[in-house]
């Protein structure tokens, strides 16, 4: 089973045709395409990477520093989908490869979406080799209810959604709020909702030095890895683009 990004990016890659977006003058995305080997396309124009993409004229595309709000409404149009599904690839310090979701702050918000990305992400981990047990994360501890509303939301949706997964076939099981140990028992962490997650995300990459291979877009047959606008290399994220397009071929 992998358990670091090395080993999941270890080996021969498919050398297929990758587009990676740019939107500053930093240089990283280009220094990026330039070590990452060859059939990388940098991309000015969101609209051509995104038409590109959907047209199979390149078999995978990574953000790079393009700006989210402009490329991600463009990419969520043309793959035809009413919101983008992420689960980002986190290998904490000292940690193992883990996905955490939902990530994006407009994601998550109900039970069916947070059951839904679950599942999806738990199928990605399966396909690459990765654990897939799945962690249902609350607003608090089981003894917590009654202290708060909307601490009795999240514990009741945590409980509810682990329901259904276990339901559905998949190894799932309520962690509360329990992130500690979560990362060490299961592969795919569901945070309670997307402003949690991009929370989470934020604290253990850009604090704590975890590092973000990118983040997938799941409800999609098409392999596109958002990224960070405040990555400095994204060969990572071009390589797992490539790693991706094995399991979408």
């Amino acid at each position: 089973m992998i358990g670091s990004s090395g080993e999941l990016l270890a080996g021969p890659l498919p050398n297929v045709r990758i587009g990676i977006g740019r939107g500053t003058d930093r240089g990283f995305v280009e220094a990026s395409a330039e070590g990452s080997g060859a059939n990388v396309t940098i991309y000015d124009d969101p609209e051509a990477m995104v038409s590109d993409l959907v047209s199979g004229r390149i078999d995978a595309a990574v953000r790079g520093d393009m700006p989210s709000d402009v490329l991600l409404p463009i990419l969520k149009r043309g793959m035809k989908l009413r919101r983008l599904e992420r689960v980002v690839l986190l290998e904490p310090r000292g940690g193992r490869l883990l996905m955490l979701a939902p990530v994006g702050i407009d994601e998550g918000w109900t039970n069916d979406q947070r059951v839904d990305i679950a599942r999806r992400a738990a199928d990605l981990a399966r396909t690459i080799g990765m654990d897939s047990r799945i962690a249902v994360m609350s607003g608090g501890r089981a003894e917590d209810r009654g202290r708060c509303a909307a601490v009795d939301r999240s514990i009741d949706s945590a409980e509810a959604v682990t329901a259904k997964l276990n339901q559905a076939g998949y190894d799932a099981y309520n962690c509360q709020i329990l992130v500690e140990d979560a990362i060490h028992e299961a592969g795919v962490i569901i945070a309670p909702e997307g402003i949690t997650g991009n929370i989470m995300f934020r604290t253990l990459h850009f604090v704590g030095g975890a590092q973000a291979l990118g983040a997938p877009v799941v409800n999609s047959d098409r392999v596109f890895v958002d990224t960070s606008r405040a990555k400095t290399d994204y060969r990572d994220s071009i390589a797992l683009a490539r790693r991706l397009t094995e399991g979408s071929q």
